[in-house]
């Protein structure tokens, strides 16, 4: 059984999906990592950004896996590492290269091959895994994702003003929204949850009884 979660960046799908894979007992895939990892990569080489080509194959040599909460690249830990703000920047343009996207598609769906599994990301649902059993796009309105990713790096002991987080939530919005391969948007079958004045637990209950119910509904 494959659980698709898609929405843009703040929308609260990365820690749902986690949720509702420790509620379920499915497996976890965090695809946006994987774009992250791509994107350290590519700062790392210091390989131009905008030289598709160049990204294209990089996102080919290396090696990205997941270890308990750890991602590694070629067996590096860059957990906390692929979380900066230029990481997420690059991450954003990398993610518009229709040869990335391939590349990582292929690994998502390999690893989602033969087990149950919550997949969170912007293209889930309508590119990846177009036959999911259950699929998710989560909303939030900007001020409050810019809220939630300015807690986070205050957190991380990271200085950056909330003003300055919504100017990249609208920028990476839009390159998502308008990008020419898998542009982020809900599948037409997916179930639309409003994050913006909720709690997580309310949002992972709503998700838990949907997927419970559709599974209860096919042993009838």
């Amino acid at each position: 059984m494959i659980v698709t979660i898609d929405g843009p960046a703040g929308s609260g799908k990365s820690t749902a999906a986690k949720g509702l894979a420790d509620r379920l007992g499915f497996e976890f895939l965090d695809t946006g990592a994987m774009y992250r990892c791509v994107a350290w990569a590519v700062l790392q080489k210091q390989v131009d950004p905008a030289d598709e080509a160049a990204v294209v194959d990089l996102s080919r040599q290396i090696q990205i896996s997941f270890s308990d909460a750890q991602v590694l690249v070629n067996d590096e830990e860059v957990t906390g590492l692929i979380r900066t703000p230029e990481v997420t920047e690059v991450a954003s343009v990398v993610a518009q290269y229709p040869g990335v996207r391939e590349e990582l598609v292929r690994l998502q769906r390999d690893a989602a091959s033969g087990t149950n599994i919550v997949s969170e990301g912007r293209d889930q649902g309508t590119v990846v895994f177009p036959d999911a059993f259950c699929k998710f796009f989560l909303v939030a309105d900007p001020e409050e994702r810019a809220r939630r990713r300015h807690e986070e790096l205050q957190s991380e002991g990271k200085d950056i003003t909330v003003d300055e987080i919504l100017q990249q939530i609208y920028q990476r919005d839009q390159r998502d929204e308008q990008r020419d391969v898998a542009p982020l948007k809900a599948a037409d079958d997916a179930l639309e949850i409003d994050t913006s004045a909720v709690t997580i637990d309310e949002v992972l209950d709503r998700l838990e009884q949907t997927v419970r119910e559709r599974i209860s509904s096919l042993s009838q």
